[in-house]
């Protein structure tokens, strides 16, 4: 009889294991998707892979002196000589093609700061990207940023 007993409360428990356990699963298969959402500093939505598929206009701007060894959002100290950038809404660590529309020169830069706030700026440089763009004499340029990874 024991024995009977016991399988009774396994089976009347069994509905709740395997209820359990497809939540678990449901889960986990949700966050292995390779989709990722970004937000554009306009408030867009994009889903992307990561190959590109998000790209945003705007234009960019890069970090004065005054920010040298001061410390990100993202925790990290800023160093001028880094290819990093702030961007309002990319996740920290981030990387991203930056294009100068007006040469065509390119850089890959990480997001490691949240920025610029000022209005229609999309992202603010460090200087060594900034001059790898050819934009330090202007100040600001016209630029296109797309996601590579």
């Amino acid at each position: 009889m024991r024995i009977w007993s016991c399988d009774i409360e396994l089976i009347e428990r069994l509905p709740k294991f395997v209820l359990f356990g497809s939540f678990i699963l449901i889960q986990l298969l949700c966050s292995c998707s390779s989709a990722v959402r970004y937000s554009s500093s306009n408030g867009e939505i994009f889903k992307g892979s990561g190959t590109g598929v998000y790209s945003e206009i705007g234009f960019a701007s890069y970090y004065s002196r005054s920010f040298v060894g001061k410390t990100t959002a993202s925790g990290e100290i800023y160093n001028p000589n880094r290819f990093t950038a702030a961007h309002r809404t990319l996740p920290f660590g981030t990387k991203i093609q930056v294009t100068c529309l007006e040469n065509d020169r390119k850089v890959v830069v990480k997001v490691n700061d949240r920025g610029p706030f000022v209005s229609g700026r999309i992202i603010d440089l460090s200087e060594s990207a900034a001059k790898e763009l050819g934009i330090i004499e202007k100040g600001i340029a016209k630029v296109k940023i797309e996601i590579l990874e």
